[in-house]
């Protein structure tokens, strides 16, 4: 079983910046792609970037230049930096990975929710 855990949510007017967390545990014996997705009330949770285990990136249009996705193997986790935050960022922040343990999987975190006001 395998369990990620989302932290670093709140709320930021809008222009600020928070750092999103992500830590996958449990039984891993490797983990492939990861990501950020979102879901703002009533839309569909759409992809907001991901990373490959060898540091590929890539990002939805709407927030090319603004956020930014790593991760640190060590530590099985991947972090979304935020910055120039809109109100149109508002929405829950769901982690996902893909991960062998030992089958291959997609885990999904419980979500953070993040709130730009204007």
């Amino acid at each position: 079983q395998v369990q990620l855990v989302e932290s670093g949510g709140g709320l930021v007017q809008a222009g600020g910046s928070l750092r999103l967390s992500c830590v996958a545990s449990g039984i891993i014996f490797r983990i492939y792609v990861m990501g950020w997705y979102r879901q703002a009330p009533g839309k569909q949770r759409e992809l907001v970037a991901e990373i490959t285990s060898g540091g590929v990136t890539s990002y939805a249009d709407s927030v090319k230049g603004r956020f930014t996705i790593s991760r640190d193997n060590a530590k099985n986790t991947v972090y979304l930096q935020m910055n120039s935050l809109k109100p149109e960022d508002t929405a829950v922040y769901y982690c996902n990975a893909e991960v062998r343990s030992p089958y291959y999987l997609r885990y999904w975190g419980q979500g953070t929710q993040v709130t730009v006001s204007s």
